[in-house]
């Protein structure tokens, strides 16, 4: 209890689903999500707090608003977390259903919470299956809406700012690799163009 911080109860649930193994409760505790009890009040002020005044969305100014509040840099990875926990379906947005079921996912009410929260939602990177999922989730997200695929300088950002945090060594030469590549594509491209349209 001490080291997961789950109630007396919880403890003993995730000990007998484990047939009284601790490392196997630990296991079932931890593949199993924690609902916390969140203020739906509070959920709501949170959100009216940050949203738009003529729309029902939260944008770029709420978001940034959040950040601030948060104490954290609007392009800072735990922001990206946050986005895939909202199941946010397009970058510096946040529906009102996003939002709060977002919040309560992640079981806060309150911004005091969620800053507390902030360096386990940064260790959830550190997961395989977790990193999986948010990996997938950027990509999706960080598209233009009415696009099918990223721009270059954008999938290189997330792939820069994902695997900084993983520190892939290789991550320098591969968006390198990429730049390249595009650009001598195109390259060619516009002299095949030019040399048909010449003929």
């Amino acid at each position: 209890m001490a080291i997961t911080g789950a109630s007396e109860k919880v403890a003993l649930q995730s000990l007998k689903a484990s047939d009284w193994h601790l490392e196997g409760a630990f296991d079932v505790f931890y593949s199993q999500p924690q609902v916390a009890v969140t203020n739906f009040r509070r959920l709501e002020e949170l959100y009216n707090r940050y949203k738009e005044p003529d729309a029902e969305m939260i944008m770029v100014e709420g978001i940034s608003q959040l950040c601030e509040d948060l104490q954290v840099d609007p392009q800072d990875i735990v922001m990206l977390v946050i986005s895939w926990h909202m199941k946010a379906s397009t970058m510096c947005e946040f529906s009102h259903e996003e939002f709060i079921g977002g919040l309560q996912s992640i079981g806060v009410d309150s911004i005091e919470k969620l800053c507390e929260k902030l360096p386990a939602l940064r260790a959830e990177l550190k997961d395989d299956q977790k990193f999986r999922e948010i990996y997938n989730f950027a990509f999706t997200w960080a598209k233009e809406k009415g696009q099918k695929s990223l721009s270059l300088e954008t999938a290189i950002g997330m792939w820069q700012l994902l695997f900084a945090e993983r520190h892939w060594p290789l991550i320098d030469y591969w968006c390198q690799f990429l730049q390249v590549t595009i650009e001598f594509h195109l390259f060619h491209l516009i002299n095949l163009t030019n040399n048909k349209m010449a003929l």
